[in-house]
């Protein structure tokens, strides 16, 4: 598949500006969808090739409302299209970026003057919109996802249920091997075949029949190119997929959590679809968790995810907050040079976005630098002692040290609870959600109190193992926390020796016959904890 013309994106009043070596770069990305239209705004940090999302607006222009007669665009629609179109005109040049990208969906691509709704932007906005076709659709989905979350070598498959098609991709890090675009989606099924709502149960039927006949060539062409007795770990997007996940959230009686990285069983799911398809549309209006428009089309939106995992058989989902318009800022960073390859994306996520967040909130990052890296130090030569982690806490632990200090800027005195509210509700790409609360937590225990039950970090932590991760990797961030006390480095590195129930640790220091009382006595101070969590003696140099 060829590659989109990157002129065509190009805007006059947006033309490329005489962009210097400077760290940060602002884009706008406009997805103009069948029942949404979308702005992002992305900061990009070219010097850790990352990006953040400075401002996210949403309208609901409904263009898949088409005239029921001549399934033209309807001139209502337009306009509300065009009034939009403005409005995020005005935001992204308010936001300076250099370049406004806009891409349309299959709303506009279906409809006979999907093309006229194209003249008309331009003409009266002096905006280029680019028509994207549904493989080209589908590989910026993939981009998107990418670009949050981690594929290693395992095989993924994409769902993106949009309002006009669904987008299924199977792929791994380095490349897609199957896109797919179905004319199958949650306004195109609530226009054609909802009279009736709540939809008799005979209905519904017809409707998971009509579906699971329109997915089947996307389907049968994933389960050719998938490798023998492979079953892919399924990933959805889209404001379906979103909604969905905040009522399970609620049907699990789960506190407020981020939706990114949420994994849905196909057993909740199912329990949120029988509560919502037996619901008056007025009665779902009234659910908190999902807007007035989505409440109208959400029940075939599910049926369509539900569907897929039948047919796929698969009994757990992914949730991705990134998709199209996140690929169009990846696809844009490709082609001026920001990354490499796909392989270069995936290869450094949970790195680059750890820095990026260090970075946001003003970390001194030479000395979080110091923390992991003790932090990495002791957990290496204390397995079996202090912790006994199968190697899933040490990238944790990391991230943790890099971020454990990211409150400061807030309040001194209690600046680990700072830390674990800004990591918590912060962006860590490629980490799963329990992973991300995990890390919020490590940093949250480093110092002062012991994790209690009435804690609200503590609760966050659904399982036993995630808590027995939590309690020995914030004991060893506690340690290498108490070996860097001063802001200048004065403990070149550390020495330990660990055995059944004694820790030695050496401080070394970085210039011959330094002082280093004060962090012999810090490090000292941890062996009561030690001694009551672990059983261990803890021995310093000095002893």
């Amino acid at each position: 598949m060829q590659d989109v013309n990157p002129g065509s994106y190009l805007l006059e009043p947006f033309q490329r500006q005489k962009v210097e070596d400077k760290q940060y770069r602002y884009i706008g990305a406009i997805d103009i969808g069948t029942n949404s239209t979308h702005l992002l705004v992305a900061k990009i940090d070219t010097s850790l090739q990352t990006f953040s999302i400075e401002l996210a607006e949403k309208s609901s222009t409904r263009l898949g409302e088409r005239d029921p007669d001549s399934g033209e665009l309807t001139q209502t629609a337009i306009q509300r299209v065009l009034e939009t179109l403005k409005r995020f005109k005005d935001l992204a040049s308010s936001h300076k970026v250099e370049q406004l990208i806009i891409a349309a969906t299959s709303a506009v691509r279906e409809a006979s003057n999907g093309r006229f709704l194209l003249e008309k932007i331009k003409k009266e906005l002096e905006l280029q919109v680019e028509l994207v076709s549904g493989a080209e659709e589908a590989r910026l989905i993939y981009l998107g996802v990418l670009s949050g979350m981690p594929f290693g070598e395992k095989s993924h498959l994409l769902a993106d249920i949009g309002g006009g098609s669904t987008e299924l991709v199977l792929a791994d890090s380095r490349d897609a091997q199957a896109l797919t675009s179905t004319r199958v989606g949650a306004v195109r099924i609530q226009r054609d075949f909802v009279k009736d709502d709540p939809i008799p149960h005979q209905r519904r039927e017809f409707i998971r029949t009509f579906i699971q006949g329109s997915l089947e060539p996307a389907v049968n062409k994933i389960g050719r190119r998938l490798p023998a007795g492979e079953t892919p770990i399924m990933v959805a997007t889209s404001g379906t997929a979103m909604a969905i996940g905040s009522l399970a959230v609620e049907e699990m009686n789960l506190s407020s959590r981020k939706l990114h990285g949420f994994k849905l069983s196909k057993e909740v799911l199912d329990n949120v679809i029988s509560r919502l398809v037996e619901l008056r549309p007025e009665q779902r209006k009234k659910l908190c968790s999902i807007s007035d428009r989505r409440a109208e089309i959400i029940v075939p939106g599910a049926l369509i995810l539900q569907t897929i995992m039948e047919m796929m058989n698969i009994e757990e989902v992914v949730l991705c907050e990134r998709a199209l318009r996140e690929g169009l800022v990846v696809d844009w960073m490709f082609r001026n040079g920001l990354f490499e390859d796909r392989f270069s994306l995936q290869g450094s996520i949970r790195k680059r976005t750890v820095l990026h967040q260090a970075q946001r909130f003003a970390v001194n990052s030479a000395r979080a630098e110091r923390v992991a890296s003790h932090a990495l130090n002791l957990y290496d030569n204390t397995k079996g002692v202090l912790h006994d982690d199968n190697g899933e806490g040490r990238d944790l632990l990391w991230a943790a040290g890099m971020l454990h200090a990211c409150g400061q800027h807030i309040n001194l005195s209690s600046y680990h609870k700072h830390s674990w509210y800004l990591i918590q509700h912060g962006e860590l790409l490629g980490y799963s959600q329990a992973e991300h609360l995990m890390i919020a937590s490590i940093a949250r225990y480093h110092r002062k109190s012991l994790p209690k039950k009435r804690h609200a970090a503590w609760q966050a932590l659904s399982t036993k193992s995630q808590k027995k991760i939590v309690s020995e990797m914030s004991l060893l961030l506690r340690l290498s926390v108490s070996v860097d006390r001063r802001p200048d480095p004065v403990v070149a590195s550390i020495e330990v020796f660990a055995r059944e129930s004694e820790v030695h640790i050496k401080l070394i220091p970085e210039r011959f016959n330094q002082n280093l009382s004060l962090e012999e006595w810090s490090v000292r101070n941890c062996a009561s904890m030690i001694k009551e969590l672990k059983g261990v003696e803890l021995k310093v140099l000095g002893d």
